[in-house]
Order: structure tokens, then sequence, then C-alpha cells
């Protein structure tokens, strides 16, 4: 992974001291609120419902043990003992009191850690494939081009003050797991016709209030120009997007307006005042980075370990986390875990400071030292020897990380919404919680099958429901809870925004519902189809007629 050089460190470093004076300053009453906010959001503290909030950065994703014991700490020490993984691939903390954030900004940076860029209108965390490296259907390890184009856009200039918070995210997959099409920018790695590596770029794409999936702006990139473009993009961006009205403020708007040719069209007349310039990259930049992503060095292993494949045929418990955890790995010998946050009863993406530490130990002894977030608010140990499988198993089971759910529908994605989030129209956790004890069965989780739902408390889609094949979006009807569904919406290759069923629902139907659009689809699905395969054969009505069955319309009346 990326180590901090003397220069890294001292940028952390006097940030960590200017925020302290800034803060010391504030609670002094030197500093107004309005002087503060954007001092603090610059290092990543809101302020929430009950308590400042701080998100706090995880590049791309990637952790060491260190790094997660020192997260650990600071939660045990500045918080409550837990913290929550973002669909972000961040980490955020509910409960820091204010004038210990400097501090947990020092810890930070004592890790080569921090939370700089991760709120406020500017470029946030570069995110990737949670299997980066490992995967074997990957074209190239996107590592190495997240770096770059983090070291490029931190504290870039031109982009510290944008319309609006700005998001990309680069896949080196055939299959996208980084959900490039619903990011302001979304890089796909590929080779040409002359075998040189290049991106695809997709532009404006976005969930919150006007999801939106992204434009191919540009088919093909070379390598040595994709900061530049990328630098075009933003340019544009930072010229014509609207800054007089919020929710109108993200590119994908600004595409849509212009439409993506014409927005290609002026991306390519700013690119032409950047192309070959000192931005472009070269050989020995792109060799500078990547030596800190070479792959380790792996044993020479059988390909199928004996004793991993005798335990899956003998042990059911392990054979059904096996099925749904473990995942293949390019190296023969060696498998990818993902290690659930998702446990009936704990909110999704929740991790209590003895389990940060608990992961810490695992990724140290079995993986290397090192450990991935997800995008679905999971952890992932990358790199574990078929041979150690049983040990890793038994060791998560111990600690209610071992749930054999991923991919299923209690692996669910739930932002914090109301419990913490000031912006919330209801809360998620109670309700993501209710769907997990309503379907506490893995032997009928597995007939179910794949199936992502996502839940958010608002319009602003921290959850992603608009991809889920189940989405939840709470709203705020006269000052009550209740809750929309969607179905239909998918994220990867085939990226989809889901379909509205009907009229919203009270919270304690929202379990009754989910049970209902899953009992349609098991009546309706053909052998080997899963859940989205079968919403999108034959459409909403036969589960929006299961749903709402003849009280539909009065109940359309009731809920306006």
């Amino acid at each position: 992974m990326y180590r901090y050089d003397a220069y890294d460190q001292r940028i952390v470093d006097e940030r960590v001291a200017q925020f302290r004076d800034q803060t010391r300053r504030y609670l002094a009453g030197e500093l107004t609120d309005d002087e503060f906010r954007p001092l603090r959001l610059q290092n990543g503290l809101y302020v929430q419902r009950h308590a400042p909030m701080l998100r706090v950065a995880i590049p791309y994703g990637l952790l060491s043990g260190r790094q997660l014991r020192t997260l650990a700490h600071i939660a045990r020490k500045y918080d409550r003992g837990y913290a929550h993984f973002s669909t972000r691939q961040n980490i955020q903390y509910n409960w820091p009191a204010l004038e210990t954030v400097p501090d947990i900004l020092a810890d930070l940076a004592s890790v080569q850690m921090h939370a700089i860029q991760t709120s406020g209108n500017c470029i946030r965390n570069i995110t990737t494939d949670q299997f980066a490296g490992v995967a074997p259907d990957e074209i190239q390890d996107p590592r190495p081009w997240a770096e770059i184009l983090r070291q490029w856009s931190t504290f870039h200039p031109e982009f510290a003050f944008l319309p609006r918070k700005f998001k990309i995210a680069v896949c080196g997959s055939r299959e996208d797991r980084a959900v490039i099409l619903v990011h302001d920018i979304g890089l796909q790695l590929t080779t040409n016709a002359a075998g040189e590596t290049g991106f695809r770029v997709y532009v404006g794409g976005g969930l919150g209030r006007t999801p939106i999936i992204g434009s191919l702006i540009r088919e093909f990139i070379e390598w040595q120009h994709v900061a530049t473009y990328c630098e075009a993009v933003l340019r544009v961006y930072n010229r014509y997007g609207r800054r007089d009205n919020a929710y109108k403020a993200r590119i994908k708007i600004l595409v849509k307006a212009l439409k993506p040719e014409v927005f290609a069209q002026k991306v390519d007349a700013e690119w032409a005042h950047l192309k070959d310039g000192p931005g472009t990259l070269t050989q020995a930049e792109v060799d500078r980075v990547s030596a800190h992503f070479r792959a380790p060095a792996y044993a020479t292993l059988p390909a199928l370990d004996a004793d991993y494949g005798a335990r899956r045929e003998t042990d059911k418990a392990f054979s059904a986390w096996a099925r749904r955890n473990v995942h293949g790995h390019k190296v023969p010998g060696y498998a990818a875990v993902t290690l659930s946050l998702k446990k009936t009863g704990v909110a999704p993406g929740d991790a209590t400071a003895d389990q940060m530490d608990i992961v810490a130990d695992l990724a140290e002894r079995y993986s290397l030292g090192e450990l991935r977030v997800s995008h679905e608010q999971n952890l992932i140990l990358a790199d574990v020897r078929q041979a150690d499988l049983v040990a890793v198993w038994q060791a998560a089971r111990a600690a209610g990380l071992a749930t054999p759910n991923i991919g299923l529908l209690t692996d669910i994605v739930c932002c914090p919404g109301g419990d913490f989030c000031s912006l919330a129209n209801a809360k998620s956790i109670p309700i993501a919680q209710a769907i997990q004890q309503k379907f506490d069965d893995l032997d009928y989780l597995h007939d179910i099958g794949e199936l992502d739902l996502n839940i958010s408390g608002c319009m602003n889609s921290c959850g992603h429901h608009h991809v889920g094949h189940i989405g939840v979006l709470g709203v705020d009807k006269d000052g009550s809870e209740w809750y929309q569904i969607s179905i239909g919406g998918s994220q990867g290759t085939a990226a989809a925004l889901g379909d509205v069923i009907g009229p919203s629902f009270a919270a304690d139907e929202v379990p009754g519902v989910v049970e209902k659009l899953i009992g349609t689809y098991l009546e309706q699905r053909t052998d080997e189809e899963r859940f989205i395969d079968t919403v999108r054969r034959i459409g909403v009505a036969p589960f929006k007629t299961r749903v709402y069955g003849e009280s539909a319309n009065a109940r359309k009346v009731a809920n306006g």
C-alpha cells in the first residue's frame, strides 16, 4: 500500500496543527459559527443531529492492520466504542466531542491517515474495487491510478470550492464493482486495439435528488493523459456548473442540461490547453506510485487446498460461509474473504473497537497485514491462503463477523439515517434491523438468492437506494416517517435506477412489503433467475399488485 514520504507527512502534520489552533479560537469565541464552518468541513467535521460527526478518509478503501488498530483506539477513547464504515469506503465517528477532534486528527496522522477532503465542495475520496489487485477478472490493478488521482486532487487550488462535492471512482476489472456509472467521473481501465492501456471516461453519474446514470464521453484516453483529461472535465464544471441552487449544482445536472455530446466537446476544447503539458503523466511517475502496490511474494500452492475442500464437504456451517463470503483470487491457493458487518440486530456497517482490533489481528496473521473496506460496508481480507480459511472463519464467527449473507437480502446497505444525520427525513437503521429479523433464516435467504437491498434516510441517497434491487427511501409526510419502495435498480456494468412501486408505507409495514415482493419473485422466477432478472422480465406490475392489492387506489388517495 502507499506509504507517506516526508513531504506527505509534513502536509498532514501541518494541517493538524492548523486545525488545532482554529478549534481553539472557535471555542474561545474568536471565530463565529459561519467562520468556523468551512474550516471544520475542510477537516471532515460535520454537526449532526446529536453531536459532531468526523469522517475519516480511507483512500480507495485500503488499510493496514496498524491503521485499523488506531481507528479502534479512537473509537474507544474519543467515541462510544464503535464506528461506521460508509458506502464511500470511509469511516465515520458519530459522537466525538469538538474539543477532542484535533487530538483525533493527530492520532490519525501518526499512522498516515487524515480527514482532509472528506466533506465540502471538493474532490472527495477516490474509490475503487474492494478486490483490486487480486480479482481474477482484473484487466489492471486500479489502485496505482486511484493513488495518482488522489495526489493530483488533494489541495488542488482550482478545485477546493467547486459548485458541489465531486466523486471519482476507478474500475480495473471486467465486472464493475466500483459503481463507476453513478459517480461524477467514472474511469474504466481498458486497452485499445494496439494493446495500449487507457481509460473509458464516464461523466455525470450520481444518485441523490436527481439520480442519473453516467454518460460515456470518451471511449479511450491514453493513461498519460488521464489526469489532464479529468482536470479538463473539472474546469468545464467549475465554469458552467450552477452555484445559485445547491440541488442543481452537481455535474450530472450540467451534463444533462448541455447534453453529453456538447459537454464532451467543451471538455475537448479545454483539454487542448492541457494536453502534453506539465500535468501529463510519465512512465517514471507511474512506476514510482505502482511500486507501492507490487504483488507480494505469494507462495506456490495447489489450486485447491485439500483440507479446505474436505471441510466444505463435511461442515454445513463452514460450507455456507465459504459459499457466500469466500471469493476467487488470481493466485492459485489463495482467496479473498469478506467479513460481514451485517449481523442481525447490528446497524449495517458498524464495527466495535474490539471487532476492529480482531480484524487487524486477522489481517496481520492471515492476509499480509492489509484489509479493505467495500462499498457494501463490509471488510475484506484480500490475501488469505485457503489452508487458513477455517481458522479465519472460526475467529470471525467468534467475533460476530462471519454471517454468511454476502450478496443476500440481509447484506443490507444502509446510511445512518435519522438516528444521527440532521439531513435525514426518516430513520434507516431500525428499518434495516426489522428486515434482518424478518428474514433471519439462512436457509430461506439462500433459497431467495442474490438480492441487493439498500436503504436511505433521505433523497441524498447515502444508502444508494436507487441502485438496490429493492430500494427503501425515508420520506417525511406531515412530520411522520414514511418509506417509499422501489425495485429494479442495479449497480455494476449494467447499472440501472429502480422504479417506485407506488405510495409510501409506515415503518412497521416495510418488512411485510419486502416479504410480499420476495413472495412474488419466488412464484414468478424461472430456474437460475435472480430477483433482478425476474423484475426485468415481468416488470413492476405483478409486484405492485401483490403489495397493494385491491386497496391500491385507497392507499394512493390517503398518501397523496
